[in-house]
């Protein structure tokens, strides 16, 4: 039999030891059912706003009234939350804390309130803020709904914040009462124990200690005339472990899934600390700037990506805890422009920074395709026009009186006048080609009879310049599915094309051709050909081989590209096969017609 005082000493160490190692894992315990309980709520909060965004987005109510009111209010009674309908402008429209209609218009505009900023930017919002309305403090959710691109409203849904704090608080109260109780269950089972062996007591210690060191998969086995005892002692202290792994398992699928949607992200997402050291890079990142985003975590920013741009956003943004913006051009591989995001983190002092990446390089260069569209009608309009005034102004200053030179400049303004009208008549064409606007009546339509029409058209044009049309498309079986009028205007400018650059003594040929299920259309001429190094941009907009004489000929520049156009919308191509001195071929190819 041990000594009382031996006893004492081997008891006491003990059970300090086992307290102290379930205190500890009982506060851990606590502080993670405390953080539990706040995620449940903020789901709650988003599940409830998230499910009246889908209701109310096909029926968005524009102005207050008793139904929408009515609505608030049993919204409100379903889910047990306040509920605010909010206009795009920041207006109240419905508020299931106001008794009536009345107490809904008196409402302050709401545009200011931090959620609703947030909600503005990125679509939702979190902030948790005293209710300028009710004088209470809330957990607010808010949501934006939008239609076609354009902002309808937000959802907001709010929780009283002392009622998030109770539950949180009696969750964790409930922690540390079972971890009270176990410390006694475990003292008072130390104190039988060890009078009888210390060695099982030394046993459940050793287990105690190893749930908090984070095992807790712990099975004891009881021995001794306690064993009765140790084995309830020892599987409390299993039932603790085993709850222990599940919050620890679901706080780490939550962060899988945090993981999952950045690595999921088209921008580029990198979060960096105070000292600029990354702590986390999406894959997105990565490609667009050119690093492993495993790889660099812990190096700096600035080592990771070289950029001292994005390095002084972060700075900036650390330093004044406001968001920063950049516009970023990476010349690494192939040039790209990026918008840079910097944002900092929450806390005093700030923690870091996250810095979203966002690709704009097709927006910059659908941007200068614009301004070289503007810059080239202009242009191209210029000339007719100033002809025109030239010719007018000459007439006006006495040239009426001379009827030869008269009739000449008429017959002149008459010419760049049609000009004029076909420019006009080829970019309203373009245009609603680009926008996908243009009309076709896609049949089935056979080859020979449209290039009949369009050989017969020419004949009197081509004939008096010496010039012979070929038509082996005249006798073609070959029946391709698309629009006549649009097949009748490709073969019509590449025929036109053909003429005009063709001397005198030349020939222009229309053939056609089986090419598996595509039908291959041929319009080719004895011309002065087209260099190879103009074929990639030929059927550009206002692109000209030779600017001088396609005006002299009254050419606009649009002709090929309209060709290019029609033959894609359509389900076809066009190419060319030229080089220069040997004439040039263009060649169409579109389906051909099934059955």
């Amino acid at each position: 039999m041990l000594r009382p005082a031996l006893l004492q000493r081997m008891i006491w160490p003990a059970a300090l030891l086992a307290t102290v190692g379930i205190l500890a894992l009982t506060a851990w315990a606590a502080s993670l059912q405390k953080e539990a309980v706040r995620h449940a709520w903020d789901e709650r909060i988003d599940a409830a706003a998230q499910s009246a965004a889908a209701a109310l987005e096909a029926d968005w109510p524009d102005e207050p009234s008793e139904s929408v009111q009515v609505l608030a209010h049993s919204m409100a009674a379903a889910t047990g939350l306040r509920v605010t309908l909010i206009g795009p402008a920041g207006r109240v429209i419905a508020d299931s804390d106001c008794a009536d209609l009345d107490a809904v218009r008196e409402m302050e505009n709401h545009k200011n309130r931090v959620e609703l900023i947030e909600s503005q930017r990125s679509g939702s919002g979190w902030s948790t803020r005293t209710s300028g309305t009710l004088g209470e403090r809330f957990r607010y959710r808010a949501i934006r709904i939008d239609r076609a691109g354009e902002p309808l409203g937000v959802v907001r849904m709010a929780a009283l914040a002392e009622q998030i704090n109770a539950a949180a608080a009696a969750a964790e109260k409930s922690v540390w009462l079972g971890g009270g109780a176990t410390v006694v269950l475990t003292v008072a089972a130390l104190a039988l124990v060890l009078g009888l062996g210390a060695k099982p007591a030394r046993g459940l210690a050793a287990a105690a200690r190893a749930m908090a060191g984070g095992s807790y998969d712990q099975r004891q086995p009881a021995t001794g005339y306690f064993r009765d005892e140790l084995a309830d002692l020892g599987a409390s202290l299993a039932e603790i472990g085993k709850r222990l792994a599940k919050r620890e398992f679901q706080l780490h699928r939550n962060w899988q899934t945090q993981a999952t949607v950045l690595e999921g992200m088209s921008e580029g997402v990198i979060a960096v600390d105070a000292e600029q050291r990354v702590l986390f890079a999406n894959r997105s990142a990565g490609r667009a700037l050119g690093f492993n985003a495993q790889a660099v975590e812990g190096r700096t920013l600035l080592e990771a990506v070289r950029s001292h741009e994005l390095r002084e956003a972060c700075h900036q943004a650390i330093a004044a805890g406001e968001s920063q913006e950049r516009e970023l051009v990476w010349r690494a591989g192939k040039n790209r422009t990026f918008e840079a995001h910097a944002s900092p983190l929450p806390g005093e002092p700030c923690p870091g920074a996250v810095l979203v990446l966002r690709d704009v390089s097709e927006l910059k260069r659908l941007e200068n395709l614009r301004q070289q569209f503007i810059a080239n009608v202009s242009h191209e309009l210029k000339t007719p026009l100033s002809s025109i005034k030239a010719y007018a102004e000459t007439l006006l200053n006495g040239a009426l009186g001379d009827p030869e030179n008269a009739e000449r400049f008429l017959r002149r303004i008459d010419e760049q006048s049609d000009r004029l009208n076909q420019l006009v008549m080829d970019m309203l064409s373009i245009a609603r080609l680009e926008a996908g606007q243009a009309t076709l009546e896609v049949t089935a339509v056979p080859i020979a009879r449209v290039a009949n029409r369009c050989v017969a058209d020419f004949e009197q044009v081509a004939t008096p310049g010496g010039v012979e049309l070929l038509n082996p498309a005249a006798n073609s079986p070959l029946v391709v599915q698309a629009d006549e009028e649009a097949l009748w205007q490709i073969l019509s400018n590449l025929v036109d094309n053909a003429v005009k650059y063709t001397p005198a003594g030349g020939r222009v040929t229309v053939a056609a051709e089986r090419d598996g299920d595509m039908a291959v259309i041929r319009v080719s001429d004895t011309g002065p050909g087209i260099a190879p190094q103009h074929h990639a941009r030929l059927f550009e907009r206002f692109y000209r081989v030779d600017k001088a004489r396609s005006r002299e000929l009254g050419g606009t520049g649009l002709g090929l590209s309209i060709v290019k156009h029609l033959s894609q919308a359509m389900g076809g191509s066009v190419t060319i096969d030229s080089e220069l001195g040997l004439g040039a071929t263009f060649v169409v190819r579109l389906p051909l017609a099934k059955g």
